[in-house]
């Protein structure tokens, strides 16, 4: 977790920087205990996905090493009288994976897109039942800057797989690719989590439409 000082990736004016402490005293939470990473912008980043991820730091997968990993979990059940007479479950997931690197080249983000198909075959990554509603893979570039051909393509990519015709739900990968000093941000279109890698932007208030809203969306069409 970050402290008041210090900056990397574009000045926030006093009383504009988020403030895990206050937002954890306003929701009348304790504060998550996060790994703290030696970038302070990565760190900044924890600060905004810390109350919604169980993050990771310098984790592998499958030979590709990734800063920052984040796990989210939603299950949406109802029940009948009793917590114990369930039906209608579903479980939805999402993970966020970055890393930095001086630059990003569009062979590179298809290979993540790939490595976003071969975790959707692993069930330690997404079990595909009656129960699983959806699976996002979202992979972040932090890089120095952004070249014309990876603003196009991560600005058109959109990757949706119905599992089983939709019967086990779906899986999505999502790209973001970040330039921190140039506060230049590009996201698919369903890269929710790429919001909290502006960190020159205020966080977006939350009802706007996000992962969770899309979610909400779903289940109640």
């Amino acid at each position: 977790m970050s402290d008041a000082e210090g900056t990397d990736g574009g000045e926030e004016g006093e009383g504009d920087r988020f403030d895990p402490e206050a937002v954890a005293a306003e929701a009348g939470v304790e504060l998550p205990d996060v790994p703290d990473w030696d970038d302070e912008y990565l760190d900044r980043v924890s600060d905004r996905l810390m109350f919604n991820y169980d993050l990771q730091k310098d984790r592998r997968v499958r030979g590709e090493r990734f800063e920052m990993v984040g796990t989210m979990r939603v299950e949406n059940r109802k029940q009948f009288f009793h917590p114990a007479l369930n039906y209608a479950n579903h479980e939805i997931r999402e993970y966020v994976f970055a890393r930095r690197a001086p630059r990003v080249t569009v062979a590179e983000l298809e290979r993540v897109v790939e490595l976003g198909h071969e975790l959707a075959d692993d069930a330690e990554w997404l079990v595909a039942d009656e129960e699983h509603y959806g699976t996002e893979f979202t992979f972040v570039a932090v890089v120095s800057e952004l070249s014309d051909d990876v603003r196009e393509f991560v600005a058109s990519f959109s990757d949706r797989t119905l599992l089983k015709f939709g019967y086990y739900g779906h899986y999505e990968v999502n790209l973001a690719a970040v330039a921190p000093e140039a506060r230049e941000v590009v996201a698919s279109e369903n890269a929710d989590a790429a919001q909290a890698f502006a960190i020159w932007d205020d966080v977006q208030p939350s009802d706007e439409r996000g992962l969770l809203g899309r979610i909400v969306d779903r289940l109640r069409g």
